[in-house]
C-alpha cells in the first residue's frame, strides 16, 4: 500500500497546491477589487466635490448679487424719502411766506399760468381772508398784457395755497399741491443731482 498513500500523498499534495494557487488567486482579486473600489470611491469623492464647489461659487455668487440688488434698493428708497421731505418742506415753506412775498408769488403765478382769455380765479378761504389792496386789479393788469382778464370770484376751493383758474368749463388747477404733484418727477430729479452728485 505504499504506493497507494503514494498516490494518495501526491494527490493531497497537488490538491493543496491548487488550493493554494486559487486562495491566492482569489485574494489578489480580493485586493485588486478593494483597490479599484476604493479608487472609484475617490474618484466620486473629488467629482461630488467639485460639483459641490461649482454649486457652492453658484449660491454665493447669487446671493452677493441679491444683497446688491437689495442695498441698491434700500438706497434708492433712502433717496426718494429725503427728496420727498425736501418737496414736503418746500410745500410747506410756500404756505408759510410772509403774506407781501405769498402775493407777490401769486402775481408771479398769474403772469406764468394764465391765458389771453376773460376768466375767474379762486383762491381758498383763508387767502380771500388777507388780500393785499388792490390785489385784483394787480393780477388783471398782469393778465391783460397777455390779452385777458381775471375776475375774483367769491366762490372758495380747500387748497393750501396757489389759486384756480377758470376759463368757461375748464378749469386750471394752480395750487402748490398740483403744481408740485405735477412736476414730481422733474423736482426728484433736480434734488437727486443737488443732493447725491
Amino acid at each position: 500500500m505504499p504506493g497507494l498513500d503514494k498516490l494518495l500523498s501526491h494527490i493531497e499534495s497537488t490538491a493543496q497546491d491548487i488550493a493554494n494557487a486559487k486562495l491566492e488567486q482569489a485574494s489578489q482579486q480580493a485586493e485588486e477589487l478593494i483597490l479599484e473600489a476604493e479608487n472609484k470611491a475617490r474618484e466620486e469623492s473629488r467629482r461630488r466635490l467639485q460639483e459641490s464647489s461649482v454649486e457652492v461659487t453658484d449660491i454665493i455668487k447669487r446671493a452677493k448679487s441679491a444683497a446688491s440688488l437689495q442695498k441698491r434698493k434700500a438706497i434708492l428708497s433712502a433717496k426718494q424719502q429725503i427728496i420727498l421731505k425736501k418737496i414736503h418742506r418746500t410745500r410747506d415753506m410756500l404756505k408759510s411766506m410772509p403774506p407781501e412775498e405769498y402775493f407777490e408769488l401769486i402775481r408771479k403765478m398769474v403772469a406764468h399760468y394764465s391765458l389771453p382769455k376773460d376768466g375767474a380765479i379762486i383762491f381758498s378761504k383763508y387767502d380771500q381772508e388777507r388780500f393785499p389792496a388792490d390785489l385784483e386789479n394787480q393780477l388783471n393788469e398782469l393778465v391783460q398784457s397777455k390779452g385777458g382778464s381775471l375776475k375774483f370770484s367769491a366762490e372758495d376751493r380747500p387748497i393750501d395755497g396757489g389759486f384756480i383758474l377758470v376759463y368757461g368749463e375748464i378749469e386750471e388747477n394752480c395750487s402748490f399741491e398740483a403744481i408740485l404733484s405735477s412736476k414730481e418727477d422733474i423736482l426728484q430729479d433736480k434734488v437727486n443731482k443737488l443732493l447725491f452728485t
